[in-house]
């Protein structure tokens, strides 16, 4: 189950430990039960300040508890094996049980001590999902730091009937005292402003309260945060307002095309870029600052206002708008009614629950080809529909798809409905765009890949020009039509949406910002002026 190299990874790990813990195991018979087993005895082996007992009597077996010995309202269960992406997730519930000090703030740490209520959380994930950890590491946390809330993180593939039973298609997907919560990526901040009623106002109160700053940076995805790191280093107040922090990147899987690094993830590079962006004193980064409006300056040099969806205010001598893009819907008949049941979009986070079914793939450019071939090793069969009349994915990826078996490649084909029976998807109905003739194909799961639409709504009546794609409108050094507004990544008119293009597209901005900033003093009724963070 765990080789050498990462028995003695984990072995200084429990070296943090800072008191006992126990490791309580449920198992039943087969092969999922040997090898919890197997796990928690090779874990209890590596300190002696773990201990494996295997006489539990939870009704979900294979699943164990992680608990602190002295202290049994200090546990969190997982059911079936936290390997894969999980393993992390695992070993960090190890240290916090065992008394390791987690890395969130203190303020955040009394937030999750102070909610009142009794919170029964049960969350689903897949091995292969890259968007899970977060929300596993989230309610882990939460369960080891308040008596009152408990996790029962439960590994779907092990659990199937489970998984059809409660109608889980999506992951991470999470049930609160029985009742579904929420579908998809949570961060804990998240999680908390969901359970604290009071946390929005608060956080309103909070960020309307800061002094305007040099430059801020709207958005925190691979152009946002380039952006701040180069203004940052320039020694300038820097604030970054995230929605989301890394955008895409938390849904992108394997990259290989980012030059000086071979292969990294997307939730690791995500990673990377949060360490470089707290190592940056000058950066001061707001979490779930959602942008409503934007309210340009009257006067050169003057204020720019961001209101927020909270009620929060930020003001700024100049900004950079790196809103990013998000998935593309088909806007079909049938989509919003089974999202998350049946319809997805994100095929390594969903695909291991739709192992042994059909299902279809809209998109025949890179990401949909790409999404059918990873696919077609988990499901039982793959129709893929693409509205032009041939693939528009490179050609390695076209031949690859055409040497697989258990899959069907549609062409001038249109989706015009997705229906299921209520509670899930059973199939879809799409027209032969060359005969006009419709066509109906039962299957259970709909992955949408046709592209991605940029965050602008909130600037249509800002003054800032959009193209008509609704991007925002630059030049070559990333300004917009309104003196002291920049913009960078994928919401622009920028071509080729890539990290690495973001990634200078990001970096341009924050210079030519930075010029704007040196050659336009601040207005008079703004006392900030460029100082040193």
């Amino acid at each position: 189950m765990l080789d050498q190299n990462l028995k003695d990874q984990l072995k200084a790990y429990l070296a943090n430990l800072r008191e006992p813990i126990t490791l309580v195991a449920s198992l039943g018979e087969g092969k999922k039960s040997d090898e919890t087993r197997d796990l928690l005895a090779a874990i209890a082996q590596l300190s002696d300040k773990v201990s494996a007992e295997f006489d539990g009597d939870d009704a979900r077996k294979p699943s164990f508890l992680v608990r602190r010995a002295s202290d049994a309202t200090r546990q969190v269960r997982f059911a079936g094996l936290p390997m894969g992406h999980e393993f992390t997730s695992l070993v960090l519930a190890l240290l916090w049980a065992g008394g390791h000090p987690p890395k969130v703030s203190d303020e955040t740490l009394a937030q999750i001590r102070a909610l009142d209520g009794d919170f029964a959380f049960e969350m689903y994930f897949s091995l292969s999902c890259h968007n899970c950890p977060d929300v596993v590491q989230a309610l882990t946390l939460m369960a080891l730091e308040n008596p009152r809330i408990s996790a029962t993180l439960i590994e779907g593939g092990t659990f199937q009937d489970e998984v059809e039973t409660r109608g889980v298609m999506a992951v991470p997907a999470t049930f609160l005292n029985g009742e579904s919560f929420y579908n998809g990526k949570m961060t804990l901040e998240e999680l908390l402003a969901k359970l604290d009623s009071g946390a929005g106002a608060k956080a309103a109160e909070k960020l309307s309260a800061k002094a305007p700053f040099d430059v801020l940076v709207v958005g925190a995805g691979p152009g946002g945060v380039a952006s701040a790191i180069y203004t940052a280093r320039k020694g300038i107040r820097t604030g970054i307002a995230a929605e989301r922090f890394g955008g895409q990147l938390n849904d992108t899987l394997g990259i290989e095309n980012l030059p000086g690094t071979e292969y990294t993830e997307g939730p690791k590079l995500t990673g990377d870029l949060q360490r470089q962006v707290d190592a940056q004193e000058s950066i001061d980064l707001m979490n779930l600052a959602v942008a409503k409006r934007l309210i340009p300056a009257q006067n050169k040099g003057g204020l720019h206002t961001i209101e927020l969806e909270n009620g929060g205010v930020l003001k700024a001598r100049a900004l950079i708008l790196s809103t990013g893009a998000r998935w593309r819907t088909l806007g079909v008949p049938g989509e919003d009614e089974y999202r998350n049941k049946g319809v997805a979009y994100c095929p390594h986070c969903d695909g291991p629950l739709f192992k042994g079914k059909r299902v279809a793939v809209i998109g025949g450019g890179n990401s949909g080809v790409e999404a059918a071939i990873d696919l077609a090793g988990i499901v039982g069969h793959v129709t893929v529909l693409e509205f032009d009349a041939k693939l528009r994915a490179d050609k390695v990826l076209v031949d690859k798809l055409e040497s697989l078996p258990n899959v069907e490649i549609l062409v001038s084909a249109q989706t015009m409905q997705i229906t299921g029976d209520g509670g899930k998807v059973s199939g879809l109905t799409y027209k032969n765009r060359a005969t006009g003739t419709e066509h109906t194909i039962a299957l259970e799961g709909v992955f949408v890949q046709i592209g991605l639409v940029p965050n602008t709504e909130w600037l249509e009546d800002s003054g800032v020009d959009l193209s008509h794609h609704n991007e925002i409108v630059v030049d070559a050094a990333g300004r917009t039509n309104l003196p002291g507004i920049f913009a960078a990544g994928d919401c622009t008119t920028v071509p080729y949406k890539q990290i690495v293009v973001a990634m200078g597209a990001g970096s341009k901005a924050a210079l030519s910002a930075f010029d704007y900033l040196i050659r336009n003093e601040a207005a008079p009724e703004d006392a900030k002026v460029l100082e040193p963070a």
